[in-house]
Order: C-alpha cells, then sequence, then structure tokens
C-alpha cells in the first residue's frame, strides 16, 4: 500500500488524468466556487441543497425539482430571496415536491443565513461560508439546521465559494475505487474522507471541489444526462 507522500502524488496524477478528460469539469468547479450556480440565486441554491439532501440522483431527480421551483416560485417571481422562502408556507411548496422535511430544511437553512451581513443573499451566504469550518460543524448556524447532515453542510460550504469536498456516497465510492487502483487507503467515515481530500490537495494541488464535481461527473453519468437533457442550462447548474 502506497503511504505518505508518495501515495497522495500517485493519486493525485490518477485523478489529474481524469479531469483532463472531463471538459465541463473547469466550468462546474469555477461557477461553484464564485457561487454563481443557478445563475448566482442563493435561494435556488439552498432549495438545490435542501433537496439533494434527500439522496436523490442529482442528474435525473434533484435537478428537475429545482427547476420546477424555479419556473413556479423564482421566475414568477413568488419567492426570489430568502426572506421570501422562510415566509411561504410550506403548502405552496409542496406544489414542488410533497415531502415536507425538504422544505423545512431549506427555510431552516435561509432563516440561519439570513442573519450574516452582506448587500444580498449571495453575499450572505458567501459571508456564512467563509467563517464555517469542518470542525464543529454541528454547532454552526447552518450544521444545526434540521435535516442538514455534513453532506449537505459541505455542499453548502461548496457553493458559498469554500474548497472542500462533498461525502456522498456516489464521491466517496469514485475516490475509493480509484485510490484503491494505486494502492492507497481512503478513509470512508464522512468526517475523515472529506479531511483526506482536503490533505491531498494541500499536498498536491488537487482541489476538493474538482474531485468531488469530476466524480458527479463520471460515476452519475453527468457528462452524458447534461449533454442530453440539460443542454439548454447547462450554465445554471
Amino acid at each position: 500500500m502506497a503511504e505518505g507522500q508518495e501515495g497522495y502524488v500517485t493519486l493525485a496524477s490518477r485523478l489529474a488524468r481524469l479531469m483532463s478528460k472531463a471538459p465541463l469539469l473547469k466550468s462546474f468547479t469555477v461557477r461553484c466556487l464564485n457561487s454563481m450556480r443557478w445563475g448566482g440565486s442563493a435561494v435556488l441554491m439552498v432549495v438545490d441543497a435542501a433537496i439533494t439532501s434527500a439522496g436523490l440522483s442529482y442528474f435525473t431527480a434533484v435537478i428537475p425539482r429545482v427547476l420546477r421551483f424555479k419556473e413556479l416560485f423564482y421566475d414568477s417571481n413568488r419567492v426570489r430571496s430568502f426572506e421570501e422562502l422562510v415566509e411561504t408556507d410550506e403548502a405552496q411548496l409542496l406544489e414542488v415536491w410533497r415531502l415536507r422535511r425538504v422544505w423545512k430544511t431549506a427555510k431552516g437553512v435561509a432563516a440561519a443565513l439570513l442573519k450574516y451581513e452582506g448587500p444580498d443573499d449571495r453575499a450572505k451566504l458567501r459571508a456564512w461560508a467563509q467563517g464555517s469550518r469542518l470542525n464543529g460543524w454541528r454547532d454552526d448556524p447552518v450544521g444545526s439546521v434540521s435535516g442538514v447532515g455534513l453532506v449537505t453542510y459541505q455542499y453548502l460550504r461548496m457553493m458559498g465559494g469554500v474548497d472542500t469536498a462533498m461525502p456522498d456516497r456516489v464521491v466517496k465510492r469514485f475516490v475509493a475505487r480509484e485510490a484503491q487502483k494505486v494502492g492507497v487507503h481512503v478513509p470512508m467515515d464522512d468526517y475523515g474522507f472529506v479531511k483526506f481530500l482536503e490533505e491531498l490537495g494541500r499536498r498536491t494541488g488537487i482541489r476538493p471541489v474538482e474531485v468531488t464535481w469530476l466524480s458527479w461527473l463520471i460515476d452519475s453519468e453527468g457528462n452524458r444526462v447534461l449533454s442530453e437533457r440539460y443542454r439548454g442550462v447547462l450554465d445554471l447548474i
């Protein structure tokens, strides 16, 4: 088993080769780190994270529901801010998806982010993310919201501009498989997994957010799904 710096470098080299074959990767990661997903709408990013927290397939289940919310609420000016999301009756939000837990989470996150400084909701999201930490995440105002686990917390931090990783099952499966091919051990608990990718980034320059998106694009068949079904909204996702 490869250990220490040699193991990190070997794994990084393998991931870098895969990244070079993923043409959509750069645009996705840049948009994410600049908090410009969904056209820079922090409301849509929070809705995205809340729906994703239910564990659905991102490209085939989450995206259609976020687009539905965008059509019914955002584009129609019914909900365009955190404040409006918090004040919206859950019964109305069930038009998009009849799972109350998701909307309680979305409203809870929006309420927590409203307390941060900034000229708009995107700035509030970024202000929170800048001060957020992996250590003690459960005590964070967003991390303590009901329905927000470490996976959702990390996803929100990424969309707030933090170069970190999201330890969902797709990302962990992908990284573990690639690491096994070069004899590198990867911790599979969520916290340890994120720390591993952050250390990989510090040692080799392979950014955790890039590894996360690469995993989704490859193991969720993202390239195929996006090129065929969502070609018209690639600049939003």
